[in-house]
């Protein structure tokens, strides 16, 4: 298993590398300053389409815009919220939350250009079923030549789609939260059922779920998202409150450690940035692609519409959630030199200021969190099996995502983070590539939108 683990962190550790940060960077930077702000402007239309003043039955697609959205943040808000926060201020210290922060920042920009992509270039499927995203964006905006970046994006998918990450960290959450402080968990093998039994579990949910296809998931995630995420956020803004005094000293401590880098790091601030940035696209998942597949599948006719939502999403999951979590852990003395990471850090953080239920609330939003994430990736692994073989043998993919459950609830957080981190890297070349090249286009239909509206 070591020689797994070292393999699967040299494997992230290379895909991202400095020309990926570049990518990311460089790409949200240019498509803020190409989009001259414009749809920043329309911050208040973008809410109006959200609430369904726009929405038309009769409009191509599978989902509203709300459901498109929560499908989306299903995808983004959770665990990657919950326990990708706490592994970005155990690897890269407080300094990292600053660089999560200008990730999602330049993400907005990012969205509006990949989502709004999505719908501009939705295609039929083999079944004739219209379908969007980063293959469909490629194929139909650069051109069967390009369809080698197409099938790269849809191959990595099928890996960083696997839920291994979030199923890892549920079991993790109950097991080392309630299980173990209880005493009802004891030696290694009891813990060996329990992650095989619980996985069995999940995976029979999932599957039942999944089932469905994606009007089934958006409905679930449309229930599940806005209240888990009203109850995380209400919990942190009551500890938040308690601990008012610290939060400008914690927010010092953020700034200062994103330049040097002390807190953990040693003064590699390099290493802080790269934590940050790889976390913040766990978080957002802004130029990765799975978001741009979850938005074009929105029942619209207007490409604008679904960008403008899109845009969105990294204000809540990152710099809402992730910011109220990062608060959370730095206000307690729980992530100075704890060997904790992912969900339980940030239990141990509540468990110090709501001793007691926080922790019980916090493994009820991991458990609901994880769910609704999991259930998403699966609709964008099968999407991408679709385009790959066809349409009408997507649902094969179930069976490997149910398998990868099974394996997600025994293997270590650290092989679960770099595996899904590595695939996300290199989802991401095409989806930037794809976006960078059709820039014109989007603003063009921009420009003609707002002008209309």
């Amino acid at each position: 298993m070591q020689a797994i683990d070292d393999f699967l962190a040299a494997f992230a550790t290379f895909a991202w590398g400095p020309w990926l940060l570049v990518l990311l960077l460089g790409g949200g930077s240019f498509f803020f300053v190409y989009s001259r702000f414009l749809p920043f402007r329309y911050f208040l239309h973008a809410i109006d389409v959200l609430r369904g003043k726009y929405d038309d039955p009769s409009d191509p697609g599978d989902i509203s815009h709300f459901r498109a959205l929560s499908s989306a943040l299903a995808g983004t808000i959770g665990l990657g919220n919950i326990g990708g926060v706490a592994v970005a201020i155990h690897m890269g210290g407080p300094g990292a939350i600053f660089w999560m922060w200008l990730g999602a920042f330049l993400g907005i920009a990012t969205k509006f250009f990949t989502c709004t992509l999505a719908v501009l270039y939705r295609r039929p499927d083999s079944e004739g079923h219209i379908q969007g995203g980063p293959m469909y964006t490629i194929i139909g905006g650069l051109g069967e030549k390009w369809r080698p970046l197409a099938v790269m994006f849809s191959v990595c998918t099928l890996i960083g789609a696997l839920p291994v990450f979030q199923i890892n960290q549920i079991v993790q959450a109950f097991r080392e939260v309630i299980l173990i402080p209880n005493g009802w968990l004891g030696d290694p093998q009891s813990q060996l059922i329990f992650n095989l039994t619980f996985g069995i579990v999940l995976a029979l949910l999932v599957g039942l779920i999944a089932a469905g296809g994606i009007q089934r998931i958006a409905a679930v995630a449309a229930r599940i998202v806005p209240s888990m995420v009203v109850i995380y956020v209400a919990m942190a803004l009551w500890i938040l409150l308690t601990n008012i005094a610290d939060i400008p000293g914690i927010f010092a401590l953020i700034i200062r450690d994103a330049f040097t880098g002390d807190a953990v790091m040693g003064g590699s601030v390099g290493s802080v940035i790269i934590v940050g940035i790889r976390r913040s696209a766990f978080s957002n998942e802004a130029g990765i692609g799975t978001e741009a597949m979850a938005h074009g599948a929105a029942r619209t006719n207007e490409p604008v519409r679904e960008g403008l939502v899109a845009m969105l999403g990294p204000m809540i999951d990152t710099l809402v959630v992730c910011t109220a979590t990062a608060l959370i852990i730095l206000s307690s003395d729980s992530w100075r030199g704890s060997e904790a990471s992912g969900a339980t850090l940030t239990a141990q953080a509540i468990a110090q200021h709501l001793p007691g239920l926080g922790p019980y609330v916090l493994v009820m939003c991991v458990f609901f969190f994880g769910v609704s994430t999991v259930l998403s990736y699966n609709y964008y692994g099968a999407k991408a099996l679709g385009f790959l073989i066809g349409a009408e043998r997507k649902h094969l993919y179930n069976y490997l995502y149910v398998a990868s459950i099974l394996v997600a609830a025994v293997v270590s957080i650290d092989a679960a983070i770099n595996l899904i981190d590595g695939m996300f890297a290199l989802m991401a070349i095409p989806t930037m590539t794809s976006a960078l090249m059709l820039a014109p286009k989007v603003m063009d239909a921009a420009r003609d939108y707002f002008r209309r509206i």
